[in-house]
């Protein structure tokens, strides 16, 4: 059975200093390069949102971010703008090293819906083509780490259960928005089968 590493998100826009940034995001990152040396195939997923995407606040007259809106026919939390296409802040961090990421999946490119699985967009009808690439080279179980815990690295987690994969949460190489927010994330993956080390 093969076991594959998949980092989400992380990217200047979510560490200290970004537009959306996670709480001692930047903690990670060194872990994140040392857990690397563990895994025959490392894949990557990193926001790269339309200047005009619709998660954002700053396309809703009179709301903020962390209102909530609807989109896609979804209920969304709006959000700074951030992870902007071709940004310095959509720029997977320096301190990241790629050199054994085999390749990089995009998400949040349709500005009608967002998009916080590595697998799906939010409303899940469009795919990233992230299960087929796995799925042709054999993997079964899949661990994730990145940001933030109780978004992108629990969607993605929830989804890869839906598609029959293995699916483990990293804790100690993940951060989340909120403390709360991730115990919440946590009960919920465990009763769906999923596991968090």
């Amino acid at each position: 059975m093969k076991t594959a590493l998949l980092i989400v998100d992380l990217q200047n826009d979510f560490l200290p200093g970004g537009a959306l940034a996670v709480p001692k995001g930047d903690a990670i990152l060194p872990l994140i390069n040392r857990l690397q040396e563990r895994y025959a195939l490392i894949v990557a997923t990193q926001d790269w949102h339309p200047a005009e995407h619709g998660s954002f606040a700053s396309q809703h007259e009179g709301l903020k971010p962390f209102d909530t809106a609807e989109l896609g026919g979804l209920q969304q939390i709006l959000w700074p703008d951030h992870c902007v296409q071709g940004s310095c802040g959509a720029e997977l961090s320096s301190h990241v090293d790629q050199q054994r990421v085999e390749a990089i999946f995009r998400k949040g490119m349709d500005a009608h819906v967002d998009s916080y699985s590595a697998f799906f967009d939010n409303g899940h009808k469009k795919a990233t083509g992230l299960e087929g690439y796995l799925k042709n080279r054999g993997v079964a179980e899949l661990h994730i780490c990145g940001l933030a815990a109780e978004y992108c690295v629990f969607y993605s987690a929830m989804d890869a259960l839906s598609l029959g994969f293995k699916a483990v949460i990293l804790e100690k190489a993940t951060r989340a928005i909120s403390p709360e927010g991730f115990e919440k994330a946590k009960k919920e993956l465990l009763a769906a089968g999923g596991r968090v080390k």
